[in-house]
C-alpha cells in the first residue's frame, strides 16, 4: 500500500534547516517565451540545494535509539551536505561515504558542516555499497538520497510552498529528475491540491531513467549515463519514486548538454544566480517544451533552481556550450580548394556573419579542411548557410551536434599524421584520481601504440579523453576486450566524420 504522501508532506517540518525559498518572476524569459515564468530559488538554501529538506525530514523522525547510533549515506554532492547539516542541527553523528573522485570543494563543504567523510572507490555505486556495509557493521541508519517515503515527503515541501506562493495556480511545474525524490514529492502534493497543474519531468538526454521507465512500463537500468549534469546522473529511477511518477507525472522532456548550458546562462541573465548544470535542468526543459508547443501563450509556468554547487572551473565549458545550446552558433567543417583566392571566396559566402572560431592547417595539396564557428541570428540560418555553401560547390559537414567535435576536435585541427596507420579512435571518461592513466596504459600501451591523446576536464569527477591506438585489423577484437576490462566508459569514434576530416 502506497504511503499517504500528502499527509506526510503536510507533517514534514523542515523549517529548522530550510528557508521558504523565494518564487521569483523571470521577466526576460517570460517576454521571450510569451509565458509567465517563475523560478523557485532552492539554490538559496544554506547548502545551495533542496536536498537538505528530505535528509532533515528523515533524520528528524528517527527514534532516539536510531539517532544515538548515527546515520550514514553515500553521496558525491548535495545529499551529503544536506545530511551533514541535518546531523549537526539534530546532534546526530553523520557519516558520508564519498567516491575518491569527488571534487575537494564538496568534500570540504561536508566536513565544514560537521559530516564525517570516508572516501572510497571511484564510483557512487561502490561508495554506496560501502555505506550500506558500514551501516550494518556499526548499526548506523542508512539515509538514501531519494528512494524513501520520508525523503520524498521532505522534498515535497517544495511543492507545498509553490502553491502557497503562487497568486495563480501554475499551469505547469517543470522538475529536474535524477532518482525522482523531488518530482515524486512535488507531484504528490500538487496533484492533491491542484490536479489540473501539469507535472513535467526534465532529464538530460543521456541520463533519462524516468523516461525509459515510463516507456517500458517498469523500472529499467540504463547501461550508462552522462556525467555532465552529475546531480541527476542516475541509472535507475527509485522504486518508491517511480510508483508515484507513473501515476502523477504528465510528461518527461529531455535536454542536451548544450541546452542545459544555455539555461545556466538564461537564469544568470534573469536573476544573476549561477547554477550547477542539474540546477538549471528544469529551465532547459521548460524552453524545450515551449519550442514544441508554440500554440501555448500566457500560461503560468514554474521552474526550480535546484542547486548551485558548481565548481568555478566548469564555468568556461558552460559558457562555451551555451551559444550552441541557444542555436546561436554553428560549427561547420568546410572543404575548399587548396588554391589562391579560395579563402576569400569562402569569406564572401559567409557575408557579415561573426566568425567565432577558424581553424586550418595545410594537409593536402588539393583540398583544405576548415573548422569554423559562426554566430547565428534567425532560426534556420545554420541550415540555410550550409545549403548556400553546397550550392557554391563546397563540401559541408554540420558539426554543431557532434560531441567529439565540440569537446576535442575543435582544439586539435591539424593533427593528421601519415604515420598513424591502423589507427582506431576512442573517446573515454577517466575517473579523476591518481593512477587512472597508469591503469589505462598498463592495459593497452604495451600491446598497441598510442598515436593520439587529448585530455580535457571541466572540474567534474571524470576527465574527457580522446585516444588513438594503432591496432592491426586482426587484433581489434582483442583491443576491445582489453578496453572493456578497464572499466572506463568509452565509445568508438573511428567512423566519426570529424575525425576523418581533421585527424584520420
Amino acid at each position: 500500500m502506497r504511503p499517504d504522501y500528502p499527509a506526510l508532506i503536510a507533517a514534514a517540518d523542515v523549517a529548522p534547516v530550510a528557508s521558504v525559498s523565494p518564487l521569483e518572476h523571470a521577466p526576460k524569459m517570460s517576454r521571450r517565451l510569451g509565458q509567465q515564468v517563475w523560478i523557485k530559488r532552492e539554490d538559496l538554501q544554506q547548502v545551495r540545494s533542496f536536498k537538505l529538506r528530505g535528509a532533515y525530514n528523515m533524520v528528524a523522525q528517527l527514534t532516539p535509539e536510531q539517532r544515538a547510533r548515527g546515520v550514514i549515506a553515500a553521496s558525491a554532492g548535495n545529499h551529503a551536505q544536506g545530511l551533514a547539516l541535518a546531523g549537526r542541527e539534530l546532534g546526530v553523528r553523520a557519516v558520508i561515504v564519498m567516491p575518491q573522485t569527488t571534487p575537494s570543494i564538496k568534500v570540504d563543504a561536508v566536513r565544514a558542516l560537521g559530516g564525517e567523510v570516508h572516501l572510497h572507490a571511484d564510483t557512487f555505486d561502490e561508495a554506496n555499497a560501502r555505506a550500506q556495509q558500514m551501516a550494518t557493521e556499526q548499526g548506523l541508519s542508512y539515509v538514501p538520497p531519494y528512494d524513501h517515503p520520508l525523503i520524498i515527503a521532505g522534498q515535497g515541501t517544495v511543492g507545498r510552498e509553490i502553491l502557497e506562493q503562487s497568486a495563480h495556480r501554475p499551469d505547469a511545474i517543470f522538475v529536474p529528475v535524477g532518482g525522482g525524490g523531488l518530482i515524486a514529492g512535488i507531484a504528490a502534493w500538487v496533484k492533491a491540491h491542484s490536479p489540473k497543474t501539469r507535472i513535467i519531468g526534465v532529464e538530460p538526454d543521456d541520463a533519462a531513467c524516468l523516461k525509459a521507465a515510463l516507456e517500458a512500463g517498469e523500472r529499467v537500468a540504463l547501461e550508462q549515463v552522462g556525467l555532465f549534469a552529475d546531480g541527476v546522473a542516475v541509472r535507475i529511477i527509485g522504486e518508491h519514486t517511480y510508483a508515484v511518477c507513473r501515476e502523477m507525472v504528465d510528461e518527461v522532456v529531455t535536454c542536451s548538454v548544450d541546452e542545459i548550458c544555455a539555461a545556466v546562462r538564461d537564469i544568470f541573465e534573469d536573476n544573476r544566480s549561477m547554477l550547477e548544470p542539474a540546477g538549471a535542468l528544469s529551465m532547459a526543459g521548460l524552453k524545450v517544451y515551449a519550442e514544441r508547443h508554440p500554440e501555448l501563450r500566457g500560461q503560468h509556468w514554474v521552474t526550480i533552481s535546484s542547486g548551485a554547487n558548481v565548481n568555478f572551473d566548469r564555468l568556461r565549458h558552460i559558457a562555451e556550450r551555451a551559444e550552441l545550446g541557444e542555436h546561436r552558433e554553428a560549427l561547420l567543417a568546410v572543404t575548399i580548394p587548396e588554391r589562391p583566392g579560395s579563402f576569400l571566396r569562402f569569406c564572401e559566402l559567409l557575408g557579415r556573419r561573426v566568425v567565432t572560431e577558424f581553424n586550418y592547417r595545410l594537409a593536402d595539396p588539393e583540398r583544405a579542411h576548415i573548422f569554423v564557428g559562426l554566430k547565428l541570428g534567425e532560426p534556420g540560418e545554420r541550415a540555410a548557410l550550409a545549403t548556400r555553401m553546397r550550392e557554391a560547390g563546397l563540401e559541408v559537414v554540420d558539426l554543431s551536434g557532434d560531441e567529439m567535435a565540440k569537446v576535442h576536435i575543435r582544439y586539435m585541427v591539424g593533427g593528421r599524421s601519415a604515420a598513424a596507420t591502423d589507427e582506431q579512435l576512442f573517446r573515454f571518461e577517466f575517473p579523476e584520481r591518481p593512477g587512472a592513466l597508469r591503469d589505462f596504459l598498463e592495459r593497452v600501451a604495451g600491446r598497441w601504440n598510442i598515436s593520439l591523446f587529448h585530455y580535457r576536464n571541466h572540474g567534474a569527477a571524470f576527465g574527457r579523453v580522446l585516444c588513438g591506438l594503432q591496432v592491426p585489423t586482426a587484433e581489434r577484437a582483442a583491443c576491445r576486450e582489453a578496453l572493456d576490462g578497464i572499466g572506463y566508459e568509452y565509445s568508438d569514434e573511428t567512423a566519426n566524420p570529424a575525425y576523418r576530416l581533421f585527424l584520420g
